[in-house]
């Protein structure tokens, strides 16, 4: 015969108390983040509600019971999973009702041959929402014990709240996952934006390039020379540069296009404009101005313009003993010293060394 052992919770005042605490334990929930802490918290509270031995927290997972975490004095069926048709927790679920079980070896809802080897005598379980239970949360005693409506209710009222809880979780994780993947989306999007802003600066810098860029000699074209050279002429008045302007003219083009083709024609001016690359040093400004007339603005003391005029018409002979070309490259030469304190144009200064080149042949 079973002796009826009244639970110390039975009375008012203690009945109260817990109510307070359990109060404190939904503050608790409220507060977690993670299905380890909901676990934690509540495993807790189910022993200090229930004075039990034993505390076990159980999932719905497709078809199984999913023993998540327990809190006991010997180890029970932590990270099992059991088909939801054999078990209490199972049992609970599928029936959204408590189970109150004084006696584990006569109950024929439990298999007494899973309980025989553990502590537990007595038990009692609730589901975690009780109109689509998604888990239950049990509790176990090492000594005989008939739950106590009182501590069945109080199971209950743990339950319910821990479902509001796991629901806040469920929520903040999807905005979580949405916050993530907008977040994402935002990135790609700003990743595109700017390779696409790299690629449209490269292009706008490449179709620059190409205005400003002679296509057939890769000089400085005759916007691109001009572009340049007035912002170094702006530059040699302000810092009192010595800066000249030498103009140079591919004779006998339109005979050579005449008898040997235009082919042949545009060899003989790009000739000369590598020529004149190798003449000049990378802080000229050179350019082709016309079809066979090139230009470049020499800034700086270092060399005379005498010296680099001799320099070009030596290259120019060199290219002529070692290239087998029919018809020799001559280059004519008219130079022009800028002068920082008078008001004098690009295209004038362009036109006096152009003018120096007849004086020159007048003179001859």
């Amino acid at each position: 015969m079973c002796i009826q052992i009244e639970s110390p919770m039975a009375g008012t005042e203690y009945y109260l108390q817990s109510i307070e605490r359990l109060l404190r334990v939904v503050q608790n929930l409220c507060l977690a983040h993670t299905l380890e802490e909901i676990t934690k918290i509540v495993l807790v509270a189910v022993r200090e509600l229930t004075n039990s031995d034993g505390a076990t927290f159980v999932l719905l997972d497709n078809g199984f019971s999913y023993y998540v975490d327990e809190d006991a004095i010997a180890p029970l069926w932590k990270g099992q999973r059991f088909p939801i048709n054999t078990c209490i927790g199972g049992w609970v679920m599928q029936k959204r009702q408590p189970a109150i079980i004084e006696d584990v070896s006569s109950d024929q809802r439990i298999s007494w041959a899973v309980y025989q080897t553990t502590f537990v005598k007595s038990m009692a379980m609730v589901p975690i929402r009780t109109d689509e239970p998604i888990g239950a949360i049990g509790t176990y005693w090492l000594q005989q014990h008939q739950a106590t409506t009182e501590e069945v209710k109080l199971l209950q009222l743990l339950a319910d709240s821990t479902a509001v809880a796991m629901e806040k979780l469920q929520i903040y994780s999807q905005l979580e996952r949405q916050l993530r993947d907008r977040t994402t989306a935002l990135e790609n999007a700003n990743s595109h934006l700017q390779k696409e802003i790299q690629e449209r600066k490269a292009m706008e810098a490449e179709i620059r390039r190409l205005s400003l860029t002679d296509e057939l000699t890769g000089l400085h074209n005759q916007r691109g020379f001009h572009l340049l050279a007035e912002q170094q002429l702006r530059l040699a008045k302000r810092s009192q540069m010595h800066t000249s302007l030498m103009f140079m003219e591919l004779n006998g083009l339109e005979e050579i296009n005449g008898t040997f083709g235009h082919e042949l024609g545009e060899d003989a001016i790009l000739a000369v404009a590598r020529l004149l690359k190798r003449s000049f040093r990378s802080s000229d400004t050179l350019g082709r101005i016309g079809e066979d007339e090139f230009a470049v603005l020499i800034q700086g003391n270092d060399l005379t313009c005498e010296v680099i005029q001799n320099r070009v018409e030596t290259n120019i002979d060199q290219f002529n003993q070692t290239q087998r070309l029919p018809f020799h490259l001559t280059v004519n030469i008219g130079v022009h010293s800028y002068d920082s304190n008078q008001t004098i144009s690009l295209d004038d200064l362009i036109t006096l060394a152009h003018v120096h080149i007849y004086q020159r042949k007048a003179t001859e």
